[in-house]
């Protein structure tokens, strides 16, 4: 069992900042990958960016050079900097952590936090 807590959405100007938090609840060592997934109105939930337990990263193509994800591992957390925003970043962006291995495999995910990029 984790438990995710996220912080740092709001109202930003196109071209402006935000950098969103992600605190588990357990060392993220122990996590297999924590990314961040976002869902506009209507339309289906999608990758924006993950790292895994190593530190490897990967991001969707909508937002390389833009955003950075990164962790602080002495806090258990995840962070998304996202820089140059669009209008088009707004939706909910959802924490999420993939732990277990084998035949036991979790998806766990925090409340959601809304973005909303607006002149």
């Amino acid at each position: 069992q984790v438990q995710l807590v996220e912080s740092g959405g709001g109202l930003v100007q196109p071209g402006g900042s935000l950098r969103l938090s992600c605190a588990a609840s357990r060392s993220i060592f122990s996590i297999n990958v924590m990314g961040w997934y976002r869902q506009a109105p209507g339309k289906q939930r999608e990758l924006v960016a993950t790292i895994t337990s190593g530190g490897s990263t990967n991001y969707a193509d909508s937002v390389k050079g833009r955003f950075t994800i990164s962790r602080e591992t002495t806090k258990n957390t995840v962070y998304l900097l996202m820089n140059s925003l669009k209008p088009e970043d707004t939706g909910v962006y959802y924490c999420n952590a993939k732990t277990g291995s084998g035949w036991s495999l979790y998806d766990h995910w925090g409340q959601g936090t809304q973005v909303t990029v607006s002149s």
